[in-house]
Formats: C-alpha cells, structure tokens, sequence
C-alpha cells in the first residue's frame, strides 16, 4: 500500500504484563504495594463531578502550588506531565534536536530508545560495566544529550550525586535528564544542582513512592528557561494534558509527608530484607536503591524460574536480552507478599 510509505513506524515500549486474574502477586510493574495517602481517598469523596464537565486547570495550579512547597522552589521551575513517560517524551522533543547523538547507558529504562526512534534522534548506548555502573568517561564526549536514570532501572544501582555533577557540568552545551523515578526508596536528589546548572533537568514521578501510578503524574524540575521551552512544546501539543482528578488527588498526595515518609520506610525495610533471603537461596544481585531487586541465580536460569512463579500466580518481570537475560526484576510487595514468594523459590531452587 502506497500511504505505508510515509508512515512513521517504531517498535513500541512493552509495559509489564498486567494479569486480570484474582488473587495474583504482582511484582512485575514496581508499583507501591500500599494505598495511597489518606488524604487522597477523601478528597475523591468529596470531589463534586460536576467539575468534570469543565476543562481543568492547564496550569494544574492546586498540584504545582504542593509540589512547590514540597521541594522548595518556584512555579517558573516546575513542569508537570501525564505521568514521567509524559515529561520525558516531552523533553526528549523538546530538547535533543541536534545531529549529534543522545547518550544513555545500554541497560535501562527501555522506553528511551523508543522515543528516540519515534522523534528521529540520534542515538548511543553507553555500556554499563561488569557490575552494571555506568562508566563517566563515557558521557564526556561530544553529544546532543544525555539521558540518566538515577538509580537505574533494572538495575537499582544508584551513583552518587557528585558523579552525576561531574558529567552535567561537563555537558554545558547539551540538556542532561537526570531520570529519578525511584529516587525516593535511597538515593540522592540532584534537584540541588538545578539553581547551579541550566542544563540539568531532574524527572520524578507519583508512580512509586506515591503510589499513585494509576493517576498518571510526573514532573520535571529545572532552570526557568529549559521549563519554558518544555511548557512552549507541551501547549503546542495539547493544552489540557492534566485531568481535574490528577490534579486535585496529586495535591493531596503530597501535602501528607508524613504518611509518604512512613511509606518509604516500609518498603526499604523489606527490600533489605527481602534482599537477605534471596542470597540465602543463591540469588545475586547489584545494591538496589529502588523498589525492586535484580536478581539472578547461580545454577537455575531466569526464565525457568519466571515461567515457574507465574504458573503459582506470582508475576515477575524478565527480559529475553542481551546481558540481561538471565535476571530477573522482582519488585518490592508487602512483608507478606515477598514471603509467599520466597517460600515458592526455595522449592524452585533447591
């Protein structure tokens, strides 16, 4: 057909199975295992749906004025998005418009070589070592951007902020995204760089810590001028991107720090201790500091054991990859979750 010629064709992104079966154990999407905070429930109680019939907020006003006071910085500093794949596509567009090729580690959030491919930029991966860090000379040389995940997915590896500091300011010319969807579960913020850099732009998302992946909210933080250009590209796209529910529930997410905090704290207590039994069954992995682990074991492949737990219900995510083939990523459940799924490996492994 002669119209197929002109079709923009990519290979999509493939999320993590989402199984519609009852009574599963799901620890395949690196969503929060708890609800989200008190507040949110009853503000969607008393949230009148004759507001629906309206258009929303298209500067999301009540969402940006908690995230402000959150984070300590200003509206003219704050991008908010349809979840961080909205913010980062957005950037990706926005920013990395030259010929010269963005950079990003090899194994990664596997959405960015999408979007790549989808807008037509140049791109190259950048190998992570044999303990799967990311090696800094890499990211020095001549480029049209660089994209980091901080800690990385799958990986969970976290590299301290200096590092980090070292290539943004050796890019000056370029925009860096520093990617922290799961910055919150131990790492460390580059959001204090964002008054000493103009190139760095630093993503988050309501998805994990804030349990609130089913509301679809990111945001990016960074220098005034790089937020306008993506504010320029996100109205000439679509003004209205921000539903009134996501605005008005995101609010209250984050007003309540102390349930966000407690929440935290659960789920890092588990994974550590998650992280103690699985060794104990011959597991190895990197020092997650996300809500997961990446796992393999010394004698059974990856795949037996993801086909094997998902034939009991419990859904883990595996990649059939190069140099990650034999993982596994496990996110992190609840105490009683991550024990059923123990108790099902060690009949697997022994």
């Amino acid at each position: 057909m002669k119209w197929e010629e002109n079709v923009r064709k990519v290979e999509p992104y493939v999320p993590g199975e989402q199984p519609q079966k009852v009574n599963v154990i799901k620890l395949n999407t690196n969503e929060c295992p708890y609800p989200p905070a008190p507040g949110v429930r009853d503000k969607l109680q008393r949230l009148s749906t004759d507001r629906f019939r309206l258009y929303p907020d298209t500067s999301a006003g009540a969402l940006a004025q908690a995230l402000c006071e959150y984070y300590k910085i200003s509206t003219e500093q704050l991008f908010i998005g349809v979840g961080s794949d909205d913010v980062l596509s957005m950037a990706f567009l926005t920013f990395f418009n030259s010929n010269k090729p963005v950079f990003f580690p090899d194994i990664t959030y596997s959405f960015y070589d999408v979007w790549a491919q989808l807008y037509r930029i140049p791109y190259e991966t950048k190998a992570l070592d044999d303990d799967l860090r990311i090696k800094k000379e890499d990211y020095l040389a001549a480029n049209g951007g660089i994209v980091i995940p901080n800690p990385n997915a799958p990986t969970g590896v976290f590299e301290d902020v200096d590092i980090m500091e070292e290539i943004i300011a050796a890019n000056r010319d370029s925009v860096v995204i520093i990617d922290e969807a799961y910055v919150d579960f131990g790492g460390e913020s580059c959001l204090k760089l964002i008054d000493k850099y103009d190139n760095l732009l630093v993503v988050q998302t309501f998805s994990k810590s804030r349990a609130m992946a089913g509301m679809r909210i990111g945001f990016a933080m960074g220098n005034p001028k790089l937020i306008g250009y993506l504010q320029d590209a996100k109205f000439s796209f679509n003004s209205y991107t921000m539903n009134t529910p996501s605005i008005e529930l995101g609010a209250e997410a984050v007003k309540d720090a102390e349930y966000f905090k407690e929440t935290i704290e659960k789920i890092v207590s588990t994974r550590e201790r998650t992280k103690l039994k699985l060794k104990e069954l011959g597991f190895s992995f990197p020092d997650s500091k996300g809500n997961f682990i990446f796992a393999t074991h010394e004698r059974i492949p990856a795949k037996e054991i993801f086909e094997a737990l998902k034939e009991k219900n419990i859904f883990v995510r595996f990649w059939d990859k190069p140099r990650i083939g034999n993982y596994l990523r496990i996110s992190i459940g609840t105490d009683e979750e991550m024990d059923i799924l123990v108790e099902n490996l060690k009949g697997m492994v022994k």
